[in-house]
Protein backbone atom coordinates (compact mmCIF):
# COMPACT_ATOMS: atom_id res chain seq x y z
CA UNK A 1 0.00 0.00 0.00
CA UNK A 2 1.77 3.24 -0.96
CA UNK A 3 1.47 6.04 1.52
CA UNK A 4 0.68 9.62 0.78
CA UNK A 5 0.13 12.81 3.10
CA UNK A 6 -3.24 14.19 3.99
CA UNK A 7 -2.03 17.37 2.38
CA UNK A 8 0.61 18.65 0.97
CA UNK A 9 2.90 21.31 2.27
CA UNK A 10 1.84 20.16 6.25
CA UNK A 11 5.14 18.30 6.95
CA UNK A 12 8.40 17.54 5.34
CA UNK A 13 7.32 14.00 3.25
CA UNK A 14 8.67 11.82 3.03
CA UNK A 15 10.98 11.79 5.59
CA UNK A 16 12.63 9.93 8.28
CA UNK A 17 12.05 12.55 10.73
CA UNK A 18 8.98 14.88 9.81
CA UNK A 19 8.62 18.25 10.34
CA UNK A 20 6.11 20.11 10.10
CA UNK A 21 6.08 23.47 7.98
CA UNK A 22 5.26 26.71 9.38
CA UNK A 23 5.92 30.34 8.00
CA UNK A 24 8.02 32.63 9.08
CA UNK A 25 7.63 36.70 8.79
CA UNK A 26 10.61 38.38 7.18
CA UNK A 27 9.50 41.60 8.79
CA UNK A 28 8.26 41.41 12.59
CA UNK A 29 9.18 37.17 12.94
CA UNK A 30 6.06 36.00 14.09
CA UNK A 31 6.17 32.20 12.97
CA UNK A 32 2.43 30.60 11.95
CA UNK A 33 1.39 26.79 11.19
CA UNK A 34 -0.11 26.00 9.05
CA UNK A 35 2.22 28.14 6.00
CA UNK A 36 0.38 31.54 4.90
CA UNK A 37 0.62 33.83 2.46
CA UNK A 38 0.43 36.98 4.66
CA UNK A 39 1.38 38.02 8.10
CA UNK A 40 -1.24 38.18 10.86
CA UNK A 41 0.51 40.19 13.04
CA UNK A 42 1.59 43.47 10.59
CA UNK A 43 0.01 42.37 7.25
CA UNK A 44 3.39 41.87 5.93
CA UNK A 45 3.31 39.39 2.40
CA UNK A 46 7.10 38.65 3.01
CA UNK A 47 6.45 35.06 4.71
CA UNK A 48 9.45 32.63 4.16
CA UNK A 49 9.21 28.61 4.85
CA UNK A 50 9.66 27.75 8.22
CA UNK A 51 10.32 24.12 9.63
CA UNK A 52 8.98 23.79 13.18
CA UNK A 53 10.66 21.85 16.08
CA UNK A 54 9.97 18.21 16.53
CA UNK A 55 9.11 18.57 19.98
CA UNK A 56 7.52 20.73 22.40
CA UNK A 57 5.05 21.07 25.47
CA UNK A 58 1.59 20.01 25.74
CA UNK A 59 -0.34 23.42 26.49
CA UNK A 60 -3.55 22.25 26.49
CA UNK A 61 -5.97 19.16 25.53
CA UNK A 62 -9.19 17.30 25.52
CA UNK A 63 -10.50 14.50 24.47
CA UNK A 64 -12.81 13.53 21.00
CA UNK A 65 -14.77 11.08 22.15
CA UNK A 66 -17.48 10.92 18.38
CA UNK A 67 -16.82 11.38 14.93
CA UNK A 68 -16.58 14.81 13.69
CA UNK A 69 -19.43 16.12 11.99
CA UNK A 70 -18.16 14.80 7.74
CA UNK A 71 -17.29 16.82 5.93
CA UNK A 72 -15.03 18.30 6.68
CA UNK A 73 -14.13 15.11 8.36
CA UNK A 74 -12.81 12.43 6.72
CA UNK A 75 -11.59 9.96 8.94
CA UNK A 76 -13.51 6.75 9.99
CA UNK A 77 -17.02 6.77 10.56
CA UNK A 78 -18.84 5.54 13.66
CA UNK A 79 -18.41 1.74 12.93
CA UNK A 80 -14.62 2.01 13.18
CA UNK A 81 -14.32 5.05 15.13
CA UNK A 82 -12.29 5.35 18.23
CA UNK A 83 -11.79 8.25 20.75
CA UNK A 84 -8.46 10.21 20.45
CA UNK A 85 -6.47 13.27 22.21
CA UNK A 86 -6.81 16.51 20.88
CA UNK A 87 -5.24 20.20 21.55
CA UNK A 88 -2.39 22.75 21.24
CA UNK A 89 1.63 21.38 21.40
CA UNK A 90 4.19 24.74 22.23
CA UNK A 91 6.95 24.60 20.29
CA UNK A 92 10.14 26.33 21.19
CA UNK A 93 7.64 28.97 22.51
CA UNK A 94 7.24 30.00 18.68
CA UNK A 95 3.98 28.60 17.99
CA UNK A 96 0.75 26.61 19.32
CA UNK A 97 0.15 23.75 16.89
CA UNK A 98 -3.39 22.46 17.15
CA UNK A 99 -3.12 18.94 16.88
CA UNK A 100 -4.49 15.22 16.94
CA UNK A 101 -2.10 13.69 20.11
CA UNK A 102 -1.57 9.69 19.98
CA UNK A 103 -3.05 9.26 23.68
CA UNK A 104 -6.75 9.80 25.02
CA UNK A 105 -6.08 8.32 28.50
CA UNK A 106 -6.80 11.37 31.03
CA UNK A 107 -4.64 9.80 33.63
CA UNK A 108 -1.59 9.69 30.82
CA UNK A 109 -1.55 13.30 29.92
CA UNK A 110 -0.27 16.32 32.05
CA UNK A 111 -0.37 19.98 31.35
CA UNK A 112 3.29 20.77 30.32
CA UNK A 113 4.65 17.43 29.08
CA UNK A 114 7.03 16.79 26.58
CA UNK A 115 5.52 16.00 23.16
CA UNK A 116 7.28 14.78 19.73
CA UNK A 117 5.75 14.78 16.36
CA UNK A 118 4.73 11.53 14.85
CA UNK A 119 3.16 10.75 11.59
CA UNK A 120 -0.01 7.90 11.65
CA UNK A 121 -2.68 6.43 9.29
CA UNK A 122 -5.42 8.66 9.23
CA UNK A 123 -7.71 6.33 6.49
CA UNK A 124 -7.26 4.96 2.83
CA UNK A 125 -8.59 6.68 0.09
CA UNK A 126 -10.57 6.02 -3.20
CA UNK A 127 -7.41 4.94 -4.85
CA UNK A 128 -6.46 2.36 -2.12
CA UNK A 129 -3.60 4.67 -0.27
CA UNK A 130 -3.15 4.76 3.10
CA UNK A 131 -3.09 8.46 4.51
CA UNK A 132 -0.93 9.74 6.88
CA UNK A 133 -1.53 12.71 9.56
CA UNK A 134 0.14 14.47 11.78
CA UNK A 135 0.27 14.05 15.68
CA UNK A 136 2.03 14.51 18.81
CA UNK A 137 2.62 11.35 21.32
CA UNK A 138 4.33 11.85 24.79
CA UNK A 139 7.82 11.47 25.13
CA UNK A 140 9.07 8.62 27.44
Amino acid sequence: MTRVPVAEGIFTWPADEPQLIGSRCADCGIITFPTQDSCPRCASTDMDSHLLARRGWLWAWTTQEFPPPSPPYTGPGADAFGPFGVGYVELDGDVKVETRITEADPEALDIGMEMELVLLPFRTDDDGNEVVTFAFRPVG
